[in-house]
């Protein structure tokens, strides 16, 4: 009977870890999407779900600024991709930066050179900066390094922030 016991005992363990398992891969890919989708030119609010995941006291806050960098910076991998290949595309209909937006990128760009794309993380003008490093040919390395550099700081600050408001209002 303790045998039998302990197997279902096992096998409840193993269904509520299940579930916490889903519940962890559903926050932090959902968290990973919205970074993604807020940096590939489309809109979104990851800021918000950072603040709402980090609010919530739930989970690992650096988990959770590591997964929203990592997203953000694929969905800018995606704008330097097709920054590459911006003069076949720039004029199609579903191109999705208007010529106002990637003259204002072209102006920032030049002004501020590489340096620029630690501004990536910037409404507006950021995922435009991060397609025309592509069509200026930026290389890899860099462009990593710096987009990276600049979202990791505005994702922690936001995630510093909701901490200490939760602290002050605690």
């Amino acid at each position: 009977a303790g045998t039998y016991e302990t197997f279902l005992w096992t096998r409840h363990d193993a269904g509520v870890m299940s579930l916490f398992m889903m519940s962890e891969i559903l926050v932090y890919g959902g968290l990973f999407l919205s970074a993604f989708t807020s940096a590939t030119l489309l809109p979104g609010s990851s800021e918000a779900v950072l603040a709402a995941l980090v609010a919530s006291g739930n989970h690992d806050v650096a988990l959770l600024v590591l997964v929203a960098t990592l997203g953000n910076v694929a969905g800018s991998l995606i704008n330097w991709l097709l920054g590459l290949a911006i003069e076949r595309y720039r004029h199609a209909r579903w191109f999705p930066v208007s010529d106002r937006d990637y003259q204002r990128a072209c102006h920032w760009f030049c002004r501020f050179g590489l340096w620029a794309l630690l501004f990536s993380w910037l409404p507006v003008i950021g995922d435009p900066i991060t397609l025309v490093a592509g069509a200026m040919r930026v290389r890899f390395i860099p462009f990593i390094l710096l987009v990276t550099l600049g979202k990791a700081a505005r994702y922690s600050m936001v995630a510093g922030g909701v901490g200490w408001l939760a602290d002050f209002f605690g």
